[in-house]
């Protein structure tokens, strides 16, 4: 049968045995003291987590880093409604531009040439009315072709950035009614900056025809001041008024209320905006040069190869054709690739400034969140009601 003894262990001679050493605090923990009585513990730290990312970038305000990873990334995530579409627009535009000035200027001078030394003055007048309108239309569908994708681009953005992948026809649905804002938009600045630039050509003109010696100084005065204008009068105007777009697409404002929005969203940011857009532009240039640069070096070096005495044969008019139609294709491939760079890095800005001055990374948040959670309450974050 067990016996037990609950009483403490003595040495021989009555001496008792030293009491157990108590556990030695956790390190950094040996100078802190215990709790009163009574309180309660505080709960342990808790690490560091990093900012949700459910698509395109994470939700938090962006570096400089962040926003050219993302703005290039635009191009592979879901390349058929940014690159495809971009492709489609530039490509019609070109051909259209193309083949309607290059007719038109056909035209024209057959037409002259084949009139009579009578009729010349009116026929010579007539083809420049045919040339202005002509070359009217490619102008009005580029402004239209080009607003059309920037939609498009800005859609795609604030969509991947909720880690969705939507086609060409969802995202046309999700801005049915927005584009034609946006045209419109497109059209008013063309409009202002053909007003503007005609009143100053005009004034040089009015100066040289009435003034005689004084009014050419007064007109070369008058054009470097101008040109000087119209430049700064461009990046100033164009940074300010460059999350317009956004504004009509994601928050479906009036006009009048997207200037008013852009104007604001940019105040305290307008170096970093314009900045950024520079970069951009300069990044995308250089790579075009470095595409196109080598492949004019080689045309040059190729052509007098093959035909050193300049006789324009058969087989060099071919490889001229070739190597133009190359450069046509890269010139149209490249302008793609630079408006929906631009425009996504735009529009990725214009979130970048939502979220440092409303809080929009938030609103983004919940709404991810929710969504994965199978919520489907939630408004639209990017409407200024949900900011």
């Amino acid at each position: 049968m067990a016996v037990t003894d609950n009483r403490e262990w003595q040495a021989p001679g009555g001496i008792p045995a030293p009491p157990a050493a108590a556990p030695a605090p956790p390190t950094g923990m040996a100078n802190t003291p215990p709790p009163p009585p009574g309180a309660v513990s505080p709960p342990p730290p808790v690490g560091w987590t990093p900012p949700p990312k459910p698509g395109l970038i994470p939700l938090r305000p962006m570096t400089l880093g962040t926003i050219l990873g993302a703005a290039f990334r635009v191009l592979r995530r879901n390349p058929r409604p940014t690159f495809g579409v971009a492709l489609l627009v530039e490509g019609v535009i070109f051909v259209v531009s193309l083949l309607l000035i290059g007719g038109t200027d056909i035209f024209v001078l057959t037409r002259i040439g084949s009139a009579s030394d009578q009729d010349q003055p009116a026929i010579a007048a007539g083809s420049v009315a045919i040339a202005l309108i002509a070359a009217s239309v490619p102008l009005l569908l580029s402004i239209a072709g080009s607003a059309f994708l920037q939609g498009i681009i800005v859609l795609e953005v604030s969509r991947a950035t909720l880690g969705e992948k939507q086609t060409l026809g969802r995202l046309y649905t999700r801005g049915k009614g927005r584009f034609w804002a946006l045209i419109g938009y497109t059209l008013l600045l063309a409009l202002a900056v053909v007003v503007v630039v005609g009143v100053i050509v005009g004034l040089i003109v009015l100066f040289v025809a009435t003034l005689g010696t004084a009014g050419i100084v007064l007109a070369v005065l008058l054009g470097i001041l101008g040109f000087l204008a119209l430049v700064v009068a461009f990046f100033w105007l164009g940074t300010k008024l460059s999350m317009v777009p956004s504004a009509l697409m994601l928050e479906r404002l009036t006009i009048r209320a997207a200037i008013a929005r852009s104007w604001s969203l940019t105040n305290g940011y307008f170096w970093r905006t314009l900045g950024i857009q520079l970069l951009v532009s300069a990044i995308v240039s250089v790579a075009q040069q470095v595409v196109t640069t080598p492949l004019s070096i080689v045309v040059g070096i190729f052509v007098p190869l093959i035909d050193p005495n300049g006789q324009m044969s058969g087989t060099t008019v071919a490889v001229i054709a070739v190597f133009g139609v190359l450069s046509l294709v890269l010139v149209v491939v490249f302008a793609a690739i630079t408006a929906v760079i631009s425009t996504s890095t735009t529009a990725l800005i214009y979130l970048d400034l939502r979220m440092r001055k409303e809080g929009l990374d938030l609103d983004l948040a919940r709404f991810a969140e929710a969504r994965q959670a199978g919520d489907t309450s939630l408004p639209d974050p990017y409407l200024p009601a949900a900011a």
